[in-house]
């Protein structure tokens, strides 16, 4: 079985380095949860680390590098630095993964093997 695709060829070659170096980001457990996160409602550091049951500066050193490679943003409110999720369809994406972990735990994809960015 065939799913229908945007294209008639295989995508381009900046499209797949593009998509594989948003899935090496998103390959934090909580670099994952910070996105879904986010998604859900823009939240300040503290807020997040509460969430995802991190310490406020790895919550914050995660930030760094998901806003270097463009995908949450941060704005002022007063003191606080808000972040933001500037690309929903990454938080689709997560939320398919969350789903089929959800729903077919027992079937991991890759069982034993860490990888880390």
């Amino acid at each position: 079985m065939t799913r229908p695709s945007a294209w008639s060829e295989d995508p381009p070659s900046q499209a797949l380095e593009n998509a594989a170096a948003a899935f090496a980001m998103l390959s934090s457990s909580v670099r994952l949860h910070i996105v879904w996160t986010l998604a859900q409602q823009d939240s300040d550091v503290s807020h997040l680390a509460q969430r995802v049951g991190s310490t406020p500066q790895a919550v914050s050193q995660h930030l760094a590098k998901l806003k270097l490679a463009g995908i949450v943003r941060v704005r002022r409110e007063g003191r606080n630095h808000i972040y933001s999720v500037t690309d929903h369809s990454l938080h689709a994406v997560a939320t398919l993964m969350i789903e089929r972990f959800t729903l077919k735990p027992e079937r991991p994809l890759l069982v034993g093997h860490q990888v880390s960015v």
